[in-house]
């Protein structure tokens, strides 16, 4: 007798993940690895977040919070709005989340049905796609590309013939680094209201930029969703908290799904993030440390043949073009990994159609390590 699974479950791999493994693999086995894979920063938290979670072991019972987290982290973020985008948010409409992750998920399941259809760019980050699989959401690949900076436009979303529930947007983008300006971005907040379609705005890699601040979709129509994260500026991955800002309508539905999902985000995590809002100057040192990585990248890779790349205006990622060296990103980057300890991400995963002849490098990492990996770079590809 065939015992029944879930479709839901039959989804593809975060594949990005499955390259860390193997390059964690090489490294167990002694091998040296440059890691230019994962999208995390390579910097612990700042030292009051860590000395905040210490003080909390020593004095908080840790228990549960309030699913839509701790009032004095909701407020503080409130504050962090006015401060840094000159725009006010109610703390009673932030959402404090397990990771941006579960950031998605709540916007996702509070907004979409099943059978709802919702837009992406082609490249993007692949576990949106994913997690609306999984939820029974239509996910609508629209493909990107330099003409228009590697982001959505009205008109592409006119063009592409679907009745749309929802529209998500990243700027900075994973993998292509690219921002929307905020004409741009307006345009497309005014082309969902006028439609009828709601917009979810990724805005994880803020405070990331080599060329101007980001600004919140949430300046333009209160209506939008914000997703957020601790993971990126703040280089607080492995804590695992997020946020979203929502409409007031929405705070209930969001609450109730919070409660019996996670009950609520991890305890040490929010009284530690806290702290995160004292520690201006030192994240803006690892910036700087990307900004010179990412010099030190569009000089060198070209040196590699790697010449043709979408803007990197903002996070940490180069997306190169490969299709004159190879039509099977996957088994590229098996081989640089083998031949040259380099790890870096094939576009496969941002993009089903067109990623074979497309990789993404992450450059979070030591500045020496950049520089290492373009030289190895450059001699196995010569």
């Amino acid at each position: 007798m065939t015992i029944k699974v879930s479709e839901r479950g039959v989804i593809p791999p975060f594949i990005v993940m499955d390259v860390m493994r193997a390059a964690n693999e090489r490294a167990a086995s002694g091998k040296d690895v440059l890691h230019l894979e994962v999208g995390q920063p390579s910097t612990a938290a700042p030292a009051k977040v860590l000395e905040a979670a210490k003080s909390a072991l020593g004095s908080d019972l840790l228990g549960y919070t309030d699913a839509l987290g701790v009032p004095e982290l909701r407020q503080r973020l409130s504050r962090y709005y006015a401060d840094y985008y000159d725009f006010k948010v109610s703390p009673e409409r932030i959402v404090v989340t397990t990771g941006s992750s579960g950031a998605f998920l709540l916007a996702f399941l509070a907004v979409f049905d099943v059978g709802d259809k919702v837009v992406l760019a082609s490249p993007s980050y692949p576990a949106y796609k994913n997690i609306l699989r999984a939820l029974g959401v239509k996910p609508v690949d629209i493909l990107v590309g330099p003409d228009t900076h590697f982001q959505l436009t009205p008109e592409l979303l006119d063009r592409c013939g679907e009745k749309l529930d929802g529209v998500i947007v990243t700027s900075p983008s994973n993998p292509t680094g690219s921002m929307l300006s905020r004409e741009a971005m307006k345009h497309l907040v005014d082309w969902c209201e006028g439609n009828g379609v709601r917009l979810i705005s990724d805005e994880i890699y803020h405070g990331i930029t080599y060329g101007g601040k980001a600004g919140t979709a949430l300046s333009f129509n209160d209506d939008t969703i914000v997703v957020n994260s601790f993971s990126k500026y703040f280089s607080m991955t492995g804590w695992r908290l997020g946020w979203i800002v929502i409409p007031d309508d929405l705070v209930r539905t969001a609450e109730c799904l919070a409660q019996n999902l996670f009950i609520s985000p991890p305890t040490l995590s929010q009284l530690a993030a806290i702290s995160v809002f004292d520690c201006f100057e030192e994240l803006d040192e690892n910036v700087a440390r990307y900004a010179r990585n990412r010099e030190l990248l569009l000089a060198e890779l070209p040196k590699a043949g790697l010449n043709k790349m979408a803007p990197s205006d903002g996070a940490f990622y180069i997306y190169a073009d490969i299709a004159h060296l190879s039509n099977d990103s996957d088994e590229f980057c098996r081989q640089a990994l083998a031949k040259t300890g380099v790890a870096f991400t094939p576009g496969i995963d941002f993009d089903t159609q067109r990623g074979a002849t497309s990789v993404r490098f992450s450059y979070s990492g030591a500045t020496e390590d950049m520089a290492e990996a373009a030289s190895r770079l450059k001699s196995w590809l010569a």
